[in-house]
C-alpha cells in the first residue's frame, strides 16, 4: 500500500489543534508522511491545507500564499491572547459607534503595515515558540513584520461585536487586527470567532469535513485528494 501523494482540503472543526488534524489524517490514511500548511488556532475553523507524501515538497509554497478570512470583533473586552480563548484583562465602555467610524478605523489597516506577532503564537525565540514562554509568564521581544492587507469588508455590526472579511497575506496575525482595531477605536478589543475560508486557489467549500476525515475510509478520503498535477493546473502552473 503506497503513499497517498498530492493534497487533502479539510473543513477544521473549532476546539482543536492543526496537529490534531494531521494526527486523524495519518490515521485514516495509514501513513507518516503528512504535513500542514498555516497553523488555524484552536478556536478558529475551516480551511486547513494538508500535504501527502510527495505532496509535502510544496508545502513551503501553498503556505506563502494569500488568506481571506472572516470573523468577529468584539469591542470594549481585551484579553491576555488577542482572542477569545485568553483571560480578560482589561474591559472598557463601548461607544455607540457608527458604521463610518468603525470602517474608518479598518480602512487604516490597508496595504504594508508592520505587526507586532502576539507572545501566544508559534513563532521561535531561540528554538522555543512563544507560546510555550507565554505559558511560562515571561514575555520577550518580537520583531514586528511586514503584511500586507488586500481586501477588507465590514460586515453585520451588533455593538459590541461586528464581523468582517479580510483578504491578507502570509504572517498576518488577525487576533493582533482584531486588537489593534480595538485599540485605535480607543475601546479595546478581542478576536471572537475566525474561519479561514480561501488560501490561494484553494477554497473551504467542498472541502472535507473533519467528521468524513475521522470517520470515512482511507479509499474514501484518499479520492478526495488533489493530485499534484491537479494542485499545478489549479495554482495556473
Amino acid at each position: 500500500m503506497g503513499n497517498v501523494d498530492g493534497v487533502l482540503l479539510v473543513d477544521k472543526d473549532p476546539d482543536m489543534t492543526s496537529h490534531d488534524v494531521v494526527a486523524v489524517a495519518r490515521r485514516t490514511l495509514k501513513q507518516k508522511k503528512i504535513g500542514h500548511c498555516g497553523t488555524l488556532d484552536p478556536m478558529a475553523t475551516g480551511l486547513l491545507i494538508l500535504t501527502l507524501g510527495r505532496g509535502t515538497k510544496i508545502q513551503d509554497l501553498l503556505m506563502a500564499e494569500d488568506k481571506e478570512y472572516v470573523g468577529s470583533v468584539r469591542l470594549g473586552e481585551v484579553t491576555s491572547t488577542q482572542d477569545k480563548e485568553g483571560e480578560l484583562i482589561e474591559k472598557k465602555e463601548v461607544s455607540s459607534f457608527t458604521k463610518e467610524a468603525i470602517d474608518q478605523v479598518l480602512s487604516g489597516f490597508t496595504g504594508d503595515f508592520y505587526q507586532t506577532p502576539p507572545m501566544v503564537s508559534a513563532i521561535k525565540k531561540d528554538g522555543v515558540p512563544l507560546y510555550k514562554l507565554a505559558r511560562q509568564g515571561k514575555e520577550v521581544k518580537r520583531d514586528p513584520r511586514l503584511v500586507h492587507v488586500y481586501d477588507y469588508e465590514l460586515r453585520d455590526i451588533k455593538l459590541p461585536e461586528f464581523d468582517f472579511r479580510v483578504v491578507c497575506s502570509k504572517g498576518f496575525y488577525v487576533r493582533t487586527y482584531a486588537h489593534e482595531i480595538g485599540a485605535k477605536l480607543g475601546c479595546g478589543a478581542h478576536l471572537s470567532s475566525l474561519r479561514r475560508t480561501k488560501s490561494g486557489k484553494f477554497e473551504a467549500d467542498g472541502a472535507v469535513t473533519f467528521d468524513e476525515l475521522k470517520n470515512g475510509t482511507r479509499e474514501s478520503v484518499a479520492e478526495r485528494a488533489l493530485s499534484l498535477a491537479d494542485v499545478s493546473r489549479l495554482r495556473g502552473v
